[in-house]
């Protein structure tokens, strides 16, 4: 059986230079799945108007599991602004009040959480209440636990993020947001000393921490693991990350060992850079191409 995984948060439009691109780090993550095989379901919430039937048509062009998106009356649509003028070092200005930052608990949410085998969740969709309260309730039913730290500022927290890592088995984080929330413990900004900080202090399964250019480094019980990365013309970084945490937790829930988990998600977060947008389409036959191009970079 295909392991069920649900993954909460929110959904938006990236406004770029070029014209707008659906976005939000926890769709891009379940529109990643999909491509890569699973059928993930997706809890969010879009407005009732124009940008939000949009975001609807494009996930249902897509045979998505659009399930649980609700459709509120009351608040626009999610819209981000990016700045490129960095290409590795991509800025948000993130708009806010909007309609995820009000996605409500119901019944059928609930009883989804309970029925899937992972609950993937972010950082960025706990800075309004509702939604906050919303995620609280659903961790009490998931099972394996998945945080991707997203740290947006000034959408931050630190009480919040501390409660939601204390949740997690498995957190995803970038070296800059392991250092940002390393330096509230005062551990000094060593990776690996701090990847076992976390890993001890909120007792967890797994830790991955993604090093932009230079691949990906996981620390597990059994120790850790590195991947170096893979060179890439980048267009633009925008979803990269998504795209490698989905590939390295569908092989990792089906039964891939670490090492060959993390080389497939380093090479798809690789060539999701030389890509423009957040999730195109990346098929098998181009990751193991890409690959057995790329043997030269090992471990």
């Amino acid at each position: 059986m295909t392991p069920k995984i649900t993954v909460f948060g929110e959904m938006l439009w990236d406004m770029l230079p070029s014209g707008k691109q659906p976005g939000g780090a926890p769709m891009n993550v379940a529109i990643h799945l999909k491509n890569f095989g699973m059928n993930p379901a997706f809890i969010s919430r879009v407005g009732d108007d124009d940008l939000g039937v949009e975001l609807m048509d494009y996930l249902n062009n897509q045979d998505f599991n659009a399930d649980f998106i609700q459709t509120g009356i009351t608040h626009l649509t999610g819209i981000v602004k990016v700045n490129l003028t960095d290409k590795t070092e991509v800025t948000y200005k993130i708009v806010q009040p909007v309609a995820w930052d009000y996605i409500m608990v119901t019944p059928e949410n609930k009883q989804l959480v309970k029925d899937s085998d992972v609950f993937v969740y972010g950082t960025l969709s706990v800075r309004s209440q509702q939604s906050r309260d919303t995620l609280f309730e659903l961790l009490k039913d998931a099972k394996l636990k998945v945080f991707d730290v997203n740290i947006r500022p000034p959408h931050l927290d630190r009480a919040t993020t501390e409660y939601l890592l204390e949740q997690a088995d498995i957190v995803k984080v970038n070296e800059h947001e392991l250092n940002t929330v390393c330096t509230w413990f005062g551990i000094q900004p060593e990776v690996e000393t701090q990847m076992k900080f976390l890993y001890e202090r909120f007792n967890l399964k797994l830790v991955c921490v993604t090093l932009g250019a230079d691949g990906a480094v996981v620390l597990s019980s059994d120790g850790f693991h590195s991947q170096g990365g893979y060179e890439v013309e980048v267009q633009d970084t925008i979803g990269s990350g998504d795209s490698f945490l989905a590939m390295f937790l569908k092989e990792y829930v089906c039964g891939s060992s670490i090492p060959t988990a993390l080389k497939k998600a380093c090479a798809v977060g690789a060539l999701v850079a030389s890509y423009s947008g957040a999730t195109p389409v990346i098929a098998e036959k181009e990751i193991a191409d890409f690959l057995t191009n790329n043997q030269t970079n090992h471990v």
